[in-house]
Order: structure tokens, then C-alpha cells, then sequence
């Protein structure tokens, strides 16, 4: 456990829901910042709740184990993000598990301390159902692209999301976040095999640069085509 954090100096406050200064003090008189090294999971999916946590730092995976045993990526969250809120909320199991995708400073917020700031903060409550709603959103558009895209463009169009997401290098091209193929293929859902095949495709057209578990992005237009989604990511 590292000395608690102070929220007025939290480089990624304006990026989350709790960026109000009006609790922004019994947020920081409440909450435990810990370290998460690469791998290491900050909460088991079947587990219940005590609290929630918000990301300071770092890359955090949210996956559950599918039917087949098989890991089903189902989110990546960032520095400013909100994790494990909605079973905190309904009162049940957590339905997936995180783990630090790099080394990570989180910080947890326990449970009486959230929801007594969402019971005087309008404001909280409503940024709360905003990302409840979003991420039901996204849920719903994976959902059907999965049904209805090839995994090409399921490919192409998660490596604009890890863009968007993570940002990349200083060479304004390369991902910042390292995934291996297996970690691909589980965020699109398709084999390990199909993500190899589908990235050598990439690199031979000239829009992807491969070295080890870095990605280079070396044309975003075309990749943009092969998604087949409208420009703007």
C-alpha cells in the first residue's frame, strides 16, 4: 500500500466522475491507494464487492472465463477510469475480474463512503448513470459486430479502439499498450490463430508495423477502410 494519494493532486482528476470539489476531500479521506504490478489481479470475478476503485495509473483488463474456459476480454480501462461500480451498486458478484495489464497505482474507495456521496451528490449520481449508460452502449455494439462483422474488421476496428484508448508512442504511431495475440484475440473474439493471419494480412498491405507485442500504425485511413466504420477514431 503506498501513502494515500491526495485527489486535489491526482494528475487524472478532470478525467473522472469524481473531479467535483465537493467531495473531493471525503474522497481523499476515505479511499486506500495500493500498487498492482503486471499481472496481478485487483479483484476475482465471483467475488462480491466491498468498494470500488478508480485507476490513477496504469492499464487494467476487465475479462471473464467463457463457457469454453476460454478468456473473454470484455473491457480495457485507463488512468481516470472507474472499475467494479456496477456489482458494488447492484448488490452482487462480480461478473468479470481485472488485472493490471502494466504495473498500476488504484485507488479503492469503500463502499459506505460511495454511496453516501451518491446519496448528496446529484451531480455523482447522474455522472454514474452516464457511464452505466455508455458502457451499455458499447456493450451492445460489440455485441453486434461480433455478429455481423468478418474478423478483419473486427480486428482492424479493435486496434483503432486500443489508439483511442491508450494513445500511442512519441512516434505518434505505435500503441502504448502491449497485448499479446492470444489478449487480441480474446478482445475480438476469435481464435489466437485468426488475429495472427488477420495482422500479417495488415502488414503486408502496408498498415501495420509487427515487432514482438508492438503494433505500429502506419496507415490509420486504410485501416479505417478495413474496419468499415466513419472516420473520426
Amino acid at each position: 500500500m503506498l501513502k494515500k494519494l491526495d485527489c486535489r493532486e491526482c494528475s487524472k482528476r478532470h478525467n473522472s466522475v469524481f473531479c467535483s470539489a465537493k467531495h473531493i476531500d471525503d474522497l481523499s479521506g476515505s479511499k486506500i491507494t495500493s500498487v498492482y504490478k503486471k499481472g496481478q489481479t485487483i479483484f476475482n470475478e465471483g467475488t462480491y464487492p466491498f468498494g470500488l476503485y478508480c485507476i490513477n495509473a496504469g492499464k487494467i483488463k476487465i475479462s471473464r472465463n467463457g463457457d469454453d474456459g476460454r478468456e473473454i476480454i470484455i473491457r480495457l480501462a485507463k488512468a481516470g477510469d472507474l472499475i467494479g461500480y456496477k456489482a458494488l451498486l447492484s448488490g452482487q458478484k462480480y461478473t468479470a475480474s481485472a488485472v493490471a495489464l502494466d504495473d498500476c497505482t488504484v485507488c479503492f474507495i469503500p463502499k459506505d463512503s460511495f454511496i453516501n456521496l451518491l446519496k448528496s451528490d446529484a451531480d455523482l449520481s447522474l455522472g454514474i448513470m452516464n457511464l452505466i449508460s455508455t458502457e451499455l452502449r458499447k456493450a451492445e455494439t460489440k455485441v453486434a459486430h461480433l455478429a455481423q462483422k468478418p474478423v478483419r474488421e473486427r480486428l482492424a476496428e479493435t486496434l483503432l479502439f486500443l489508439k483511442e484508448t491508450y494513445g500511442v508512442e512519441s512516434d505518434d504511431k505505435t500503441l502504448s499498450v502491449q497485448l499479446s495475440r492470444e489478449e487480441i484475440a480474446n478482445i475480438v473474439g476469435t481464435a489466437t490463430e485468426s488475429i495472427i493471419r488477420c495482422l500479417s494480412e495488415l502488414r503486408k498491405e502496408g498498415i501495420v508495423e509487427l515487432e514482438g507485442k508492438k503494433i505500429t500504425i502506419i496507415d490509420k485511413g486504410l485501416l479505417i477502410q478495413r474496419a468499415n466504420i466513419q472516420e473520426g477514431m
